[in-house]
C-alpha cells in the first residue's frame, strides 16, 4: 500500500516537473517570436479590449487587429472618442485604413518590452502609434491623434501568423 502510494506521488511529482519545463519552452518560444518579429517589423496583434477617454474600458467581441509589414501599418481598431475636426469626405469608422509608415523608433525601455513608434497618415488624419509588445505576447497600443481624443488597445501577439 505504501510503495503505490509513493509510486502514484513520483509519478504526480514527474508530470508536474513535465509541464513546468513545457510551459518554460512556450515561454521562450514566445520571446523568441517576438524578439524576431520585432527585428523584422512585421507582426499581427489581435485586439481584447480598448480604454477609451470619455468611456472608460470597453471589451472588443468583434475581429479588430493592427499589422505591422515593414513600411506599411494596417490598422483594422475601433474607435469611441470625440474628434475635434470633421474629417473630409467620408469619414471611416473607427481606425481602419492601410498607409505608409512616415517614422519608425524602437527602443526597450524594460528588459520583457519591446516599444515602437510609429507615425503614420491616413486621408483623414496623423496619427501616433506607441507599440508595448512584451516576451509574453501582451501587447498594449495607444494611438495619439491630431484630431481625435486619444485610445489605447490591448491584445495579443500572434506568432506565426499567416499574412495575406
Amino acid at each position: 500500500m505504501k510503495k503505490s502510494l509513493v509510486s502514484m506521488i513520483f509519478v504526480l511529482l514527474l508530470v508536474g516537473c513535465a509541464t513546468q519545463q513545457e510551459r518554460a519552452e512556450q515561454r521562450e518560444a514566445m520571446r523568441k517570436a517576438v524578439a524576431e518579429a520585432v527585428a523584422m517589423k512585421k507582426m499581427h496583434i489581435d485586439i481584447t479590449t480598448m480604454n477609451t477617454l470619455r468611456y472608460g474600458s470597453k471589451a472588443v467581441t468583434s475581429v479588430f487587429f493592427l499589422e505591422l509589414l515593414g513600411d506599411t501599418l494596417r490598422s483594422y481598431l475601433p474607435y469611441l472618442g470625440q474628434a475635434y475636426q470633421a474629417p473630409i469626405g467620408t469619414p471611416a469608422q473607427g481606425l481602419n485604413f492601410d498607409a505608409p509608415i512616415l517614422g519608425l523608433r524602437e527602443s526597450h525601455p524594460k528588459t520583457h518590452l519591446s516599444q515602437l513608434e510609429i507615425d503614420v497618415k491616413s486621408k483623414e488624419d496623423t496619427y501616433l502609434y506607441v507599440v508595448e509588445l512584451y516576451d509574453t505576447g501582451k501587447a498594449d497600443i495607444h494611438v495619439r491623434s491630431l484630431h481625435r481624443d486619444p485610445i489605447s488597445f490591448s491584445g495579443d501577439f500572434i506568432p506565426n501568423y499567416k499574412y495575406e
